[in-house]
């Protein structure tokens, strides 16, 4: 189970054009923002990442504009365990338990995932808050990931899983933002 105090979100390559292809994007984008504000109430830190930003452009302002106090890690690698700022960064957080969210989910999510998982952290992908052009694409990585022991799971279910309890000091600030 996720703990707010081993948790970390890590958001991938929402960006530019190719964001705007995505399957349900504004889904995406809504649980993505849903998130970010989440862990931010919650104090869990965030690493955002951006694949080759000079040919495929800058986060998504709807994003980014919740970021303005995070700064990017650029990445070529499609795992984000294959840029070494990342890994820095994430050994720098000490922290175990991986939220991941993002695009695409048969590529870069995929494959950070299982990097992740094969390093011994607990992932948890949000099914909600990632996505790929193709609806199948999506699936098919998902149902991939789940059998390699990836947890999954949604945006509402992590949030009142961090929570644990309705008492939770949190609890009306984050029930607002999923209503």
């Amino acid at each position: 189970m996720l703990d707010i105090s081993k948790s970390l979100l890590v958001i991938v390559d929402v960006q530019g054009k190719l964001a705007q292809l995505m399957h349900d994007k504004d889904k995406l984008f809504e649980n993505i923002r849903i998130l970010i504000k989440a862990v931010k109430i919650l104090n869990i830190p965030i690493l955002w990442c951006q694949q080759c930003p000079e040919f495929l452009g800058a986060t998504v302002p709807e994003i980014a504009g919740l970021l303005a106090d995070d700064e990017p890690i650029n990445k070529a690698a499609f795992s984000c365990c294959g840029e070494e700022n990342f890994n820095i960064r994430l050994n720098e957080s000490s922290r175990q338990q991986i939220i991941l969210c993002g695009i695409e989910t048969h590529v870069c999510i995929y494959q950070t995932a299982f990097d992740l998982h094969r390093k011994g952290f607990y992932v948890e992908v949000i099914a909600d808050a990632v996505s790929s052009r193709s609806p199948d694409n999506k699936q098919l990585a998902l149902s991939k990931m789940s059998a390699r022991g990836i947890n999954i799971s949604c945006t509402e279910m992590a949030l009142f899983e961090l929570l644990k309890t309705a008492v939770h000091p949190q609890f009306k600030n984050i029930a607002k933002l999923i209503k």
